[in-house]
């Protein structure tokens, strides 16, 4: 199963995203895929082609600002949550996805989050991978540090920047060949850099929990949460709050796994995954 890549424009943002196509007809619904902070569809590369060859389709966008989407100027474009809202909203019309199963991680897992529940009609069921979900969710210093006025500019133009927080998170090497990947945006322009700043400083993220943390208990469909363990940001009682508040909701708790799980442990999130979002149509 190969990943293909395209770009498409809506309301003048150009969004880059990966896909992977099952082979043949088939009434499952299509998964979309939301990766995180510094990070960018590539960190889905192992999880898209799984997708495919179950016979689902799934699709993974940069968001605005990262990979190699549009990095627009924080006079066009607010990199608050609300702005990605507004554009994954756009996106998800554009592609005609009437209905799909959502699976978030991250730091920027929030507004996909934030998405779900201003668009429940949309969602089959959610998984969730080490994301801020509960009130005690905080932007950690080694992602805070990157917003401060001086130092959060020097820090953004960094290239190596992301080498730090992707490792740094997840607690293992990755791989040159992949690195080169993510760091590619961050050497060819500074905008990229400053799409980071403007979101670490407009993310919102006290006034996100309480939409989400409210918003979800009264949440009716299936959400299967999967967490890393040793994530250095976001501990597993985050998770564990949340769960104890929402009706459907499944955690597996992943050990040895840090705040990327798709970086290292596709396998593992695989075996639950590949079944949860086995939704079929209904007709």
């Amino acid at each position: 199963m190969s990943i293909t890549e395209h770009k498409i424009t809506v309301n003048s943002l150009e969004w880059f995203y990966r896909e992977a196509e099952p082979v043949g007809r088939t009434d499952l619904l299509p998964v979309v895929l939301l990766h995180g902070i510094v990070s960018q569809s590539y960190s889905w590369r192992h999880i898209l082609p799984a997708l495919a060859s179950q016979g689902t389709r799934a699709i993974a966008p940069d968001w605005i600002g990262y990979g190699f989407s549009a990095t627009p100027e924080k006079r066009d474009f607010a990199y608050s949550p609300d702005a990605f809202i507004t554009a994954l909203t756009g996106f998800i019309q554009a592609l005609e996805l009437e209905k799909f199963s959502l699976v978030v991680q991250g730091f920027l897992g929030s507004v996909g989050l934030q998405y779900a529940l201003r668009n429940p009609d949309k969602i089959a069921n959610l998984a969730i991978l080490n994301a801020p979900i509960s009130p005690a969710a905080k932007l950690p210093w080694k992602i805070k540090q990157m917003g401060l006025p001086l130092a959060g500019e020097m820090m953004t133009q960094d290239p190596l920047l992301v080498d730090r927080t992707l490792e740094g998170g997840s607690r293992y090497r990755i791989e040159d060949k992949d690195l080169d990947v993510y760091r590619r945006p961050y050497l060819k322009s500074s905008a990229p850099g400053r799409g980071l700043l403007a979101t670490i400083r407009n993310i919102r993220l006290d006034s996100a929990m309480s939409e989400i943390s409210s918003g979800f208990k009264a949440w009716d469909k299936p959400i299967l949460i999967q967490w890393g363990m040793i994530d250095p940001w976001l501990p597993i009682d985050i998770a564990e709050t949340f769960v104890n508040s929402v009706p459907k909701a499944e955690l597996v708790k992943l050990n040895n796994v840090g705040h990327y799980p798709q970086e290292h442990y596709h396998e593992t999130i695989l075996q639950d995954l590949l079944p949860f979002v086995r939704v079929a149509e209904s007709h």
